[in-house]
């Protein structure tokens, strides 16, 4: 038997071991609340910053996200209608 199939047997033992613990830890009630818990407030916390960011930026007169996102939908729609009219400019020329 060579190294490589002994350290992949090894391997594979302790990932069905450590597997089937982290399953029994994760189905935990105690365990689920407190995560749940802990992403809510970590989410909230994400948005009051983000919303406290955006602020700051348009107070001090520059593009908040959103602004940005807004330009660049309006940049696209406009580049895809351009597209369309120089097909349509192409077609009209070909006739």
């Amino acid at each position: 038997m060579n190294l490589w199939s002994t350290w992949k047997k090894g391997f594979d033992i302790w990932e069905r071991t450590t597997a089937s613990y982290l399953e029994e830890v994760i189905q935990n009630p105690l365990v689920m609340n407190t995560s749940g818990h802990a992403l809510t407030a970590f989410m909230k916390a994400k948005a009051a910053s983000d919303s406290s960011m955006a602020k700051w930026w348009g107070s001090v007169g520059l593009p908040t996200k959103r602004d940005q996102e807004r330009t660049l939908h309006a940049l696209n729609q406009m580049q895809s209608r351009l597209m369309d009219l120089e097909e349509r400019l192409e077609e009209m020329d070909r006739n």
